[in-house]
This record gives structure tokens, sequence and C-alpha cells, in this order.
């Protein structure tokens, strides 16, 4: 008799070990408390603007083919995944532009204008990145790891060695590039994990090699329709996805779940319950009434969460023709920046500002002559009592004066659609601890680069996916915890992985 599997959440880590633990014979059920899936991945539109509310930059589509592969599919025939290029167009305030770009010819050509003294350190920080790239396939991207035991039986002491665990991804950064700009540049890439460069190890390097020697995708038609892939996939595997369904909390039964009950106090039996709501949420919430929950809590605190964001959706009644689909507007001091946000947990007043602007790529995400621009700047996870109501005016103030003051003119005026994400609403919709945008901060001092592991130290039969467990943050690493958990329940529970040709 098949196995029954509860995920709570359908964010992309729970779709994903939803998927995987259907194709390998398990009976699957998804509750989620909104009205769609995808988490953090969502959509938004009006007056004919459309915008991805989460991601907007995909990395790795082979974490998605591997997805698709395990339950007999091509992920190609779900969706048009299109290259980006350039990548990004990063401006900054001295009037200093730069595309970064897999065309070397172009990367090259720009470095010969900006920083000659920096071509070769160029070419050794890139081989270093993708050796780096390389050590991570045989363990991080592998196998869902607990924490340095695991990496320990995964490479030898020299490969742990090679991946310089005593230095930062700044201190690595500062060894192959002179020029400032260059420095800013490549430090940045550590958002994707939204994490310091000051703090992080200098494996995550490999982002580097991620972006340039990988690329960077887009979705025809937005991001979004990865989430509908997968839930296209999950109709055909037949997996139960309720919506609008709150989950209040997860029974157990001594050192075991045994399902779930619901806000509607109707109650859901499981052999086994993944939780795509983040680890320490789930302990604080779903677990609130087990003895042990606090405790467990506070042994993971060192897992702090990353930064939050302040979203802003703008309709704008004009096209910038200076934008690319990628663009950073970087602060003038990034060291001032990283430690007002990490180490003082203040608000930066001079923040580097993303925007995507996806209809650069694809028109039909804006009216004709108009463009939809997703604004985020980074800002403190939330602490205990904050609420953004009282300053969501004035930093959006803040955000918007300073694209107008590097060349977005008359930016203001021209919105005819807005809407706005504060942390505290990333908190409400989707449970994350402190309005994390990208779950458990990577943090080499505090957690040694590892995420909380994906099985549950207080439950047997409970598992975690997400940003906050392993591998972390963004549409990749999230997708791949899914998988990576599906492996680890196949091997607590003896079941072997099914290669599935065809499931009909």
């Amino acid at each position: 008799m098949k196995k029954k599997v509860i995920v709570v959440g359908a964010g992309l880590g729970g779709l994903s070990a939803a998927i995987r633990l259907s194709a390998d014979g398990y009976d699957v059920t998804v509750v989620e408390k909104g009205e769609r899936i995808g988490g953090k991945l969502n959509i938004r539109s009006g007056k004919g603007f459309s915008f991805d509310t989460g991601p907007s930059i995909l990395t790795m589509p082979w974490v998605l083919e591997q997805l698709f592969e395990s339950a007999g599919r091509n992920i190609h025939d779900y969706l048009t995944i299109e290259r980006i290029e350039p990548q990004w167009r990063t401006f900054f305030q001295d009037g200093t532009q730069i595309d970064l770009t897999s065309d070397l010819p172009r990367m090259l050509q720009q470095l010969q204008e900006l920083a000659p003294e920096d071509i070769e350190g160029f070419f050794d920080y890139l081989s270093y990145a993708n050796k780096m790239y390389e050590s991570n396939l045989k363990s991080f991207y592998k196998k869902s790891l607990s924490g340095l035991h695991d990496l320990r039986t995964m490479h030898t002491v020299k490969e742990l060695l090679q991946m310089d665990p005593m230095r930062s991804m700044d201190a690595t950064t500062r060894k192959y590039f002179s020029n400032q700009h260059l420095r800013q540049l490549f430090n940045f890439l550590i958002m994707y994990i939204g994490s310091s460069p000051y703090h992080a190890p200098a494996v995550l390097t490999q982002l580097a090699h991620v972006q340039l020697g990988l690329g960077i995708y887009y979705v025809k038609g937005g991001m979004y329709k990865i989430a509908e892939a997968m839930d296209k996939l999950l109709q055909e595997l037949d997996v139960t996805v309720h919506l609008n369904m709150p989950v209040k909390e997860i029974t157990t039964s001594g050192e075991k779940a045994t399902g779930i009950t619901l806000e509607n106090d109707e109650s859901l039996s499981a052999d086994i319950v993944v939780s795509n709501l983040e680890a320490i949420p789930t302990y604080r919430y779903l677990l609130k009434n087990h003895v042990q929950a606090a405790k467990q809590t506070q042994q993971l605190a060192k897992f702090e969460p990353t930064v939050s964001g302040l979203v802003l959706l703008l309709g704008v009644n004009k096209q910038y023709k200076q934008l690319q689909h990628h663009n950073f507007f970087f602060s003038k001091d990034q060291k001032e920046e990283f430690d007002t946000i990490f180490n003082k947990g203040q608000l930066a007043m001079d923040p580097t500002i993303y925007i995507g602007v996806s209809s650069k790529s694809d028109p039909t995400q804006a009216p004709e002559g108009k463009e939809n621009l997703f604004v985020l700047t980074h800002v403190p996870a939330l602490k205990e009592g904050d609420d953004w109501a009282a300053l969501k005016d004035r930093y959006r103030d803040v955000v918007l004066k300073k694209l107008e003051a590097m060349g977005l003119e008359g930016l203001r005026s021209s919105i005819e659609f807005e809407y706005t994400f504060t942390p505290n609403d990333i908190q409400e919709l989707y449970g994350a601890n402190g309005g994390s945008i990208y779950g458990v901060a990577t943090d080499r001092k505090k957690n040694g680069g590892f995420k909380i592991p994906a099985r549950s130290q207080l439950l047997s039969n409970l598992y975690f996916v997400g940003g906050s467990t392993h591998p972390g943050g963004g549409v990749p690493m999230v997708t791949l915890s899914g998988q990576l958990t599906a492996d680890a329940i196949n091997e607590d529970f003896q079941i072997p992985r099914m290669q599935k040709k065809d499931i009909g």
C-alpha cells in the first residue's frame, strides 16, 4: 500500500517534492492556504500590466529539467525558456555603466575601457568560480546536507580546503579585482540568496559561474509559468492540491507526525509530512503545542533570516530606453550599505535598487509604449513588533528619488499602476520568518554556510523544503530542495528511486 504524504504549502519547494514523491510511488496531497500555488513565485496584474511578484531571474534551468525528467517528462513541452543578454545592466553613481554579459568579447571590451589591469584577474576569477561550482555538483547539489559531517563524507580533505573555508566571498572578489565597480558588481551576486558578501563563504563565488557560465533565463509569458507547468504535471500524476486551506497544526504522537489539522478543524492523516513553511515558523506555529518545539526553535537561532524587501510594482506610461530586462542601481558605498542592513539591522538610505522590466523581452507584459517595472530594494528582516505601515511611504520616496536622480526622469509622474509589498506582507502571505525573501542567511561564522537540515530533529517523519533548508533560496535552489528532500525520504523509508520513462 502506498505511503501517504501531506505537503504543507505549495511553494516551488513543496511542488517539487510533491512531483518527485508522486513519481516515486507515494500517495501525495498538497495543502495550500493561498488562492493559488507558487508561494513567493506569484503574479499580479492591473491596467494591462502583468508582474511576477517574486523571483524574476531564472538560473540553472537544469534543475527544472531534472525534476520533470524524474516524472518521465520534458519541461520544454511545458515552458518556453529564453536566455537573456545582456544579463544585467548596472548603473553606478559616478555615471559608469557596465553590462554583465556572457558575450566574452563584449565583456572584455568593457573591461579594457574601465579597468584593463583587471582583465587577467577576470579570467582567473572565472576559473576559480568554475572550480567552486564543480565542487558543489559533487555534494551541495547532489544530497540534502545537514552540516559539515555530511560534507566530509563526500569530499577529500584536499577538496574541502580548496573550497577556501576561511575566506569570505568579498575577500575572494578583492583578490581578483582592483577596480571598485567590478568588486561591487561581483560581490552583489550574493544577493541571489539574500546574504552578505562579507559574511558568506568564498565557495559562493560559484555564483559567477552560474551567471556567466550557465547564463540567466526568462520564461516566456512570465515566471509564474513555472508554477503553472508544475501544476499541470501534478494533475497528470493525480496529485491532489487543495487551495484556500490553511493548516492549524501538525498532529503528533510520540516522536512521529500523524497528519495535520486544518483551520476548519478537519483532520488529514499521513505517514509523512513535508513542510514548505520555513522550519522555524513550522515549529513556532504548527507545532506550538509540542513540548519540545520551543527548545527546537531556540536551537535553530543561528539560522537567521535573510533580508526582506520593499517591492514596488510600477506600471509606467513611458519606456526607459536605458533599461534592459534586468537592472541594478548601485549604492555609492557597498560596505556601508551591507553593514547598515546586516550588522546594524537598519534601512540603508542609499540602497542598491533592482528593476526588472520583463516587457523588454516579452511585450505582452505591458500595454504598447508602456513598461512594467518590478522594483526591489533589500531591507533588514523584521524584528518582533516591526510594522512597515509607518515606513512604507517614506522609504518608497527614498527609492524613487534615487532612481530619478540616476536617470529615470519623470518616474513618479509616469506611474499609472502601482502595488506595494512590504516585509509584513511577505511574512503574512508566505509565513516567511522575519519576512525573509530567501530563507536562511548564509554566514560562514554563525552557521558555516549551511541551512537547516531537511530532516526534522523533533519528529522522525517530518521533513522540510524551501529556502530555509538545504541548498537555500532562489528558484533553482528551492526546487532542488524538494528533489533532495525526496531523496532523503526514500533513503529513510528504504524506497529505491524509480526511473520513470513514461507515467502515461
